[in-house]
């Protein structure tokens, strides 16, 4: 049976309520909320007032990890008071997952390029997630999504640190100079993604929001503008779908002036590859059924 991923052109809180309630899916228990909080000077991110309403309907506290690169959010200090500085914390509970104590190690026997996976220890005190992705490019992986979020998003700044070098370092201080070939880098986003799926059990439910289309992911503090038209928003229990869902939502895009430079981020930087490994490894498939909602 294909996975079902509800879609809305229409890009307002009330209808990614509307689109998370037609998934049949309740999250309960303690539900994290991963999402991209922003990097320091990044333009595109999406801004807590626009996550409010879907963030409040599921009682959810935003989750975040200390990233593996210099910047703004390498630190608990740092990442703390940006996270403050953005507006996060006047109206959400918000939870650095990795900011103390020692990570929780994930193993992935059956890896495509890693055999494990770090995530920040507090990732244990939740029932449930809920991965509110801003669906954009990427720097390194071509673009971003609910496999992203799963994956780098969800991974502590070591197992950061594995994912970009496949499994070489978890020490965010020699990683860039171990970065892993490319291929390798996207089948170990995939093996983290899965690693996270798993944990949780099918507990879980996804949403992708395509607008502020850069090509550059909301981790740039030096973002290029959007250079697409936004398309709209997402829905589905399946986060290969989903994503699969966007990309050929891109590709549909063919009278958008702006959509050969997106493609071209995609395509260079061999994007689908992260979720042809994600469907290999089983945890999700390509085929879909796509259900557009007025």
């Amino acid at each position: 049976m294909k996975s079902k991923v509800f879609f809305t052109r229409k890009i307002t809180p009330e209808k990614m309520i509307e689109l998370y309630h037609l998934l049949g899916k309740e999250l309960t228990g303690n539900v994290a909320v991963k999402l991209h909080s922003g990097e320091k000077g990044n333009q595109n991110f999406l801004r807590p007032d626009f996550m409010r309403p879907m963030i409040e309907e599921v009682g959810g506290t935003v989750v975040e990890c200390n990233t593996a690169y210099g910047g703004e959010r390498n630190t608990t200090l740092k990442h703390e008071k940006l996270i403050e500085y953005h507006g996060w914390t006047k109206l959400f509970k918000v939870d650095i997952m990795d900011a103390e104590g020692p990570d929780i190690v994930v193993d992935i026997p059956n890896g495509k390029a890693i055999k494990e996976n770090r995530l920040g220890k507090n990732i244990a005190n939740y029932d449930s997630m809920l991965v509110l992705s801003h669906f954009k490019g990427h720097p390194m992986g071509g673009y971003g999504g609910a496999l992203k979020q799963l994956s780098i998003g969800c991974a502590s700044s070591a197992g950061k640190s594995i994912i970009h070098s496949a499994g070489v370092t978890d020490d965010q201080n020699v990683v860039w100079d171990n970065v892993a070939p490319q291929d390798s880098f996207l089948e170990a986003m995939a093996d983290a993604a899965g690693s996270v799926v798993e944990r949780f059990g099918g507990n879980m439910a996804f949403i992708n929001v395509m607008m502020n289309l850069s090509v550059d992911c909301d981790c740039c503090a030096i973002a290029e503008d959007p250079c697409m038209r936004d398309i709209g928003i997402l829905a589905s229990l399946d986060p290969v779908a989903i994503d699969q869902a966007c990309i050929d939502l891109v590709y549909a895009a063919t009278d958008d002036p702006g959509q050969a430079h997106f493609l071209e981020r995609i395509e260079s930087r061999h994007g689908i590859h992260t979720i042809e490994a994600a469907a290999e490894l089983g945890f999700g498939s390509r085929e879909y059924e796509l259900i557009e909602v007025d």
